[in-house]
């Protein structure tokens, strides 16, 4: 049997008072989506992951791999932010090589991987262009594609759509479930929408005062809030009884 795209194994952080508890299965090649309100510990959950925080115990594992001590360049994972990230100085091209290599010294085969994943991120044309002659879905999609030509098995979004439009955000959603089902990679993606989870995630956890309370299927736990925070989040009257009560 295949080792899970992501495992959390009793992983804890904690500063002061605040402290967090993390136990999380999402299955390789899944799309999960972590929901709850500001303050649950979703940033937190993928900054552990991604190794920009150090846990004070508990492993987290990537395709089987433990990633503990691994510097976040060295783990197998991609991170991909609110704020784009993109180098102003820089065109597109550029902006997505630099997931190649940081020197921008590519050679043709790279040069071509990056061509072709503005075009399946729907730039093609726009190689040349700055991040100021782009709009602000154009400059998700660089960003998403230089994730892309990154070539890692796990792709983390912290909310990286949160300030795009109604219909722009459910293109870029789209974009992402489209490139996961195409390529094979784990996704998990930070949202306050629940609309987000119910369109594109396999699975959905919900998170409440640094711990995952629920998850599962998406359906199931959307249209089943059977904890009463999870009914309190989601503005439910009457939350579903757990199975078997």
């Amino acid at each position: 049997m295949a080792a899970p795209g992501l495992e959390l194994q009793d992983l804890r952080f904690g500063r002061g008072s605040w402290q967090v508890v993390f136990d999380l299965t999402v299955p390789r090649g899944a799309l999960a989506a972590l929901i709850g309100a500001s303050g649950a510990g979703k940033s937190t959950l993928l900054a552990l992951v991604g190794g920009f925080e150090t846990p004070t115990a508990g492993r987290v594992l990537i395709d089987g791999a433990d990633v503990a001590g691994l510097a976040p360049a060295r783990r197998p994972v991609t991170t991909l932010f609110q704020d784009h990230n993109l180098f102003a100085h820089l065109n597109a091209a550029d902006n997505v090589g630099l997931g190649l290599d940081p020197g921008l010294r590519l050679d043709a085969a790279q040069k071509a991987r990056v061509e072709e994943a503005l075009v399946r991120v729907g730039l093609a044309g726009m190689a040349q262009r700055l991040p100021r002659a782009l709009s602000g879905g154009e400059r998700q999609r660089v960003a998403l594609a230089r994730s892309l030509v990154r070539a890692r098995p796990l792709l983390l979004l912290d909310e990286p759509f949160a300030a795009l439009g109604p219909a722009l955000r459910r293109d870029m959603l789209e974009l992402v479930d489209t490139l996961r089902r195409e390529t094979g990679i784990t996704v998990v993606m930070v949202t306050h929408e629940p609309a987000d989870a119910r369109r594109i995630a396999d699975l959905t956890a919900f998170m409440h005062e640094g711990r995952i309370l629920t998850a599962g299927p998406t359906a199931s736990v959307l249209d089943r809030p059977g904890d009463p925070a999870l009914a309190d989040y989601l503005g439910v009257a009457d939350p579903a009884p757990s199975p078997g009560n």
